[in-house]
């Protein structure tokens, strides 16, 4: 049986990803038309929270999960399938097989998954982990 010790990604780094992520997905598509009559100190700085293509959060989540190496990429990507409900704690071991022989473009895959990571987060508590201190020592 799988516990969160039997993970090859550190806390830390899943962490990161949570509270990047949760950052990434408060952001709403663009509705400012492009009138010229606004500016940031015009508009209370709400441009921060729409999605651009060019938006940083994301290239900073990209760069994030394509730096993780093959083992970290499969736990993060099974954590979110066994957080999802894929799978229970005793499927641990086919979710990571499953996800090591689907690693292909992790990084477009999980940022296109609504609640991803809540996902995360569900599927360390059925590992017997949390990321509330840690993710409390980061803000």
């Amino acid at each position: 049986m799988a516990t969160a010790d039997d993970l090859t990604i550190p806390l830390e780094k899943l962490a990161y990803f949570v509270l990047k992520v949760r950052e990434y997905d408060v952001k709403e598509a663009p509705n400012d038309a492009e009138d010229g009559g606004s500016n940031a100190s015009d508009d209370g700085m709400v441009s921060v929270l729409e999605d651009h293509g060019d938006d940083p959060v994301r290239a900073e989540l990209f760069a994030f999960i394509n730096g993780l190496n093959d083992d970290e990429k499969v736990d993060l990507v099974a954590l979110v399938w066994l957080g999802r409900g894929d799978g229970d704690f005793d499927d641990w071991d086919e979710l990571r097989a499953h996800a090591a022989a689907n690693k292909h473009r992790t990084a477009r895959y999980l940022l296109g998954i609504p609640l991803v990571g809540d996902f995360v987060e569900e599927g360390l508590e059925q590992l017997g982990a949390s990321l509330s201190e840690i993710e409390t020592e980061m803000l």
